[in-house]
């Protein structure tokens, strides 16, 4: 219980810290990072891998309304814990060549997100999931707006509101799951408990899918999406692509899926539709770009698109795929930001077009980029490999001819990161890359150590599917019953 509390509040303590470390804000960030992150790395390794929820605290909050400071984990969640406190010092780290304008007010806002982050991942009760949900939302769109870049104003406008409006959808969702509730209070066993009818579990499907799609994005919620992560700065773009995305693939995993079965049941093959449709839509997108950071950014959309369609499979492979690539592509899309936010440093430009010979005066730089990309487009022996195997295995198993359209991420991605390295990183030198410098300090501590988490995992993924597996089997489980009672 306190482990879990301390977990969850030791961002927030940092933040607080930082906001009033002046110059040393840097500093005192990575320590409050790095001490989150061996705090997670501890609860990890006493964390027994079963169905069951751990290290659960449960606090009178709001007692008149029902509402109680529920947290646990579970494998489902201890993934992403693990995946937010890993990242979180990682991004702290590669901004350390950057002098941003009031740091201190960056890098507190940066802790501060960590803190709902991690509400969002732990919380059993749905109004502290809630609370969670929009205090990550809160400092991403001030990182943004203040520290990003070109016409950043309109386009985060565009994406709070986006925002926003699949919030307040899944608030109302919420609150008529508390109204329904004979206990009237917001624990989310009871809402796995309640017995909605059709008609009901339609409309909170909608209610919830909408925030998640939103979040995630998948098509065609996902328009503020490309713009966002171009505008905004590299920190934030990492925030916002390695974390934050997440939020939406394990709502759907915690809270949809279960609660309204015969909602998903109902929808899910559209759900899988517009997942597919978003696969292919972001990789012929992701081929006519120029600028590399956007390239990535319709990259995301093409993944998540098969991270969605493997958990709307409903089945065990495509369920422990999504886990699996939430975590790989974390680390993944990462790495590739950071590298591109090296080229950005350096030579004022992400345009493919004006780059070109960097791996002749920058190897270690395009060693690093190659392993990652190959991560990216699930090299066997890769992080990313795994992860989509099992997914293209569950939409399979799902339908053929989904999973056919589906497996064109694998190909499509291969093209066009493979083609983007090329020209970025290979062929002859230009008057801007000519004076290109190789990696150093933090820049090669990030860089080797996604680098070591690509190669580890793709050769060695048994203790993170072991970590989760239980957790998705007790769910499909969970679910499966639930609609064998409606029927």
């Amino acid at each position: 219980m306190e482990q879990l509390l301390l977990l969850i509040f030791l961002p927030l303590v940092g933040a607080i810290v930082t906001a009033f470390a002046g110059k040393s804000a840097k500093i005192f960030s990575t320590v409050f990072s790095v001490a989150s992150l061996v705090l997670a790395l501890v609860i990890a390794c006493n964390f027994i891998p079963n169905a069951s929820t751990q290290y659960e605290v449960n606090l009178p909050w709001i007692a008149d309304l029902g509402i109680n400071f529920h947290a646990g984990i579970d494998g489902i969640s201890m993934l992403v814990v693990l995946l937010t406190n890993l990242l979180v010092p990682i991004i702290i780290l590669s901004s350390y060549k950057h002098d941003y304008k009031n740091p201190a007010a960056f890098y507190a806002l940066i802790l501060f997100m960590q803190t709902g982050l991690l509400l969002v991942f732990t919380a059993l009760d749905a109004f502290l999931f809630y609370i969670g949900w929009e205090a990550a939302l809160i400092p991403i769109y001030f990182i943004c707006a203040i520290w990003g870049g070109k016409d950043r104003i309109r386009i985060n406008m565009k994406f709070f509101v986006y925002t926003i409006a699949g919030s307040l959808f899944m608030l109302m969702g919420i609150i008529y799951l508390y109204l329904q509730n004979p206990a009237h209070n917001f624990d989310i066993q009871a809402f796995y408990a309640l017995n909605l009818d059709g008609a009901q579990q339609g409309w909170i499907f909608w209610a919830f899918f909408i925030a998640f799609a939103i979040k995630m994005p998948i098509f065609p919620f996902h328009t503020w999406q490309p713009d966002t992560y171009t505008a905004a700065p590299a920190q934030g773009t990492m925030l916002l692509s390695g974390i934050m995305l997440k939020m939406g693939i394990y709502g759907v995993i915690r809270w949809l899926l279960p609660i309204v079965p015969t909602g998903v049941h109902d929808w899910g093959q559209l759900s899988i539709i517009l997942s597919i449709i978003g696969i292919v839509y972001a990789s012929l997108i992701a081929f006519t770009q120029k600028d590399a950071k956007r390239l990535v950014a319709y990259s995301s959309i093409a993944h998540v698109g098969l991270i969605s369609a493997g958990i709307f499979a409903f089945n065990q492979q495509g369920l422990q795929g999504a886990m699996v690539q939430m975590l790989s592509h974390g680390i993944n899309v990462v790495g590739l930001f950071f590298v591109l936010d090296i080229i950005f440093s350096r030579v004022k430009t992400n345009k493919i077009e004006e780059l070109g010979g960097i791996a002749k005066v920058a190897p270690q730089l395009a060693i690093a980029f190659l392993i990652i990309v190959l991560g990216t487009v699930a090299l066997p022996g890769t992080n990313g490999f795994i992860g989509e195997f099992l997914l293209l295995m569950g939409v399979y198993n799902y339908g053929i001819w989904a999973a056919a359209i589906a497996g064109l991420t694998i190909i499509f991605g291969a093209v066009y990161m493979l083609r983007m390295y090329q020209n970025v990183m290979l062929g002859q030198t230009n008057s801007l890359t000519i004076t290109f410098t190789d990696i150093k300090g933090t820049e090669k501590l990030v860089l080797y150590t996604i680098c070591a988490l690509i190669i580890v995992l793709g050769v060695y993924p048994k203790p993170i599917l072991h970590l989760t597996e239980a957790s998705v089997q007790h769910l499909l489980e969970q679910v499966n019953q639930k609609l064998n009672t409606v029927n």
